[in-house]
């Protein structure tokens, strides 16, 4: 029985991606493969999301090229490309993991060496199913529609990318003709991700309350789940990273006094949100419970806008703001259960962090135009924030109420 190939990670976190010595796993063969490669994902180093996304991408296709049909990248043509998305679809059980691990470690000697339990792919379970002791089994491996149409943007990146610098002369990604031979295109908008408004009432209810009795754990609990509903954050925009940290005076008054936030996001984009009369309130309790004076921030308030627990630095940590909100959701799920509406508590017991986001947009479309409120979710073009309009839908299915199957004698006789 000819052995599977069990992967080794190849290319490190942007910081240690340096060097153009090629992995010792890999054969000489691909070194000039592996460097293009790198030189590639290091062009996206500035942007940890981007980065993370283009390097699962060509990490993926470079382990099937060098490992699994020993062909260099630039000599993947069309059918080759073909193979290996029917790959991705069905990968090998030995390529595929059901815990989230680095892809490198440090050895005893201090050097970092690929993780031997890492894998290309990864399965998960839902939150929900986590919950109920479920674990993911690695035979039930499905590659997402959003995962097949991943790999074809980066690839299709990639190979511009090598024909920009001479490597390559042709672009398979674009000859594959019938890309919907692996993913469907869908005439109906994609469902956003939110919580219902009776599910965020008792959410922002659930966070005051848990204020009030405990303002030293969860005043803090009441304003980011405030801010993230409230503003569309993100959650990395909470939190100091390598391009930004947020700041009490990131929230400024112009000389009309209306408050702005101003943030940077998704890649590395710097927008102003205008600010509601409600955020304000919620900043002056933050700031009240922080004991900052005055009670909204001056132009040279260069504290955290949400510190760590312990110290006066900024909170670094997304997860830790994610057990935070997480805890909330769990405490309003509570109270829906004990008021018997386990419909509306299975349903939030799906959400997720980024759930708020969607949600705040999709409200706020309902009464603001989305010309603003696309401006202010920092969406790159109106058809993004389109997509969290049910207006549309509300008014087709309420025309649909009007149709009949039994045509009446009169209309049966008009029309004969």
């Amino acid at each position: 029985m000819k052995q599977v190939y069990i992967p080794l990670a190849i290319f490190d976190n942007a910081e240690f991606l340096k060097s153009d010595t090629p992995p010792l796993h890999l054969s000489e063969n691909f070194s000039s493969d592996f460097r293009h490669a790198k030189q590639f994902l290091l062009s996206y180093k500035n942007n940890d999301s981007t980065f993370n996304s283009f390097r699962r991408e060509i990490e993926r296709f470079a382990q099937y090229c060098w490992f699994v049909v020993k062909k260099n990248m630039c000599d993947m043509k069309r059918e080759d490309i073909e193979e290996y998305l029917l790959f991705c679809q069905k990968p090998p059980t030995v390529w595929i993991s059901n815990q989230n691990v680095p892809r490198f470690i440090m050895n005893k000697d201090g050097l970092r060496i690929p993780n031997k339990k890492w894998r290309p792919f990864l399965i998960r379970v839902s939150k929900s199913e986590n919950k109920e002791g479920k674990t993911p089994n690695r035979r039930d491996y499905q590659l997402s529609e959003k995962a097949f149409r991943e790999i074809f943007t980066i690839l299709n990146c990639y190979y511009n990318f090598l024909i920009q610098e001479e490597l390559a002369q042709i672009n398979p990604i674009v000859q594959i003709k019938q890309k919907n031979r692996f993913y469907r295109s869908h005439q109906t908008k994609t469902k956003i991700r939110r919580i219902s408004e009776f599910q965020w009432k008792t959410v922002i209810e659930t966070a005051e309350r848990m204020a009030s009795s405990d303002p030293d754990k969860h005043e803090r609990t009441l304003f980011i789940i405030s801010i993230l509903y409230g503003m569309y954050l993100r959650i990395s925009e909470l939190t100091a990273n390598k391009r930004w940290t947020p700041m009490m005076n990131d929230f400024a008054k112009d000389h009309d006094n209306h408050w702005w936030f101003t943030t940077v996001g998704k890649g590395n984009k710097e927008r102003q949100i205008a600010v509601s009369p409600p955020i304000l309130s919620a900043l002056k309790r933050w700031r009240k419970y922080l004991e900052l004076s005055p009670a909204l921030p001056l132009p040279n308030d260069n504290s955290p806008l949400i510190p760590k627990m312990r110290g006066n630095n900024a909170m670094t940590d997304t997860s830790h703001i994610r057990k935070i909100v997480q805890n909330c959701f769990d405490e309003a799920i509570f109270v829906l259960r004990k008021n018997k509406l386990e419909n509306d508590a299975q349903e939030l017991s799906q959400a997720t962090v980024h759930w708020l986001r969607h949600t705040g947009i999709s409200e706020d479309v309902k009464i603001r135009p989305r010309e603003h409120v696309r401006d202010d979710a920092g969406h790159s073009s109106s058809s993004i924030t389109d997509k969290y309009i049910d207006i549309n839908l509300n008014e087709r299915h309420a025309s649909a109420r009007k149709k009949t199957i039994k045509i009446n004698s009169a209309e049966d006789s008009h029309g004969r």
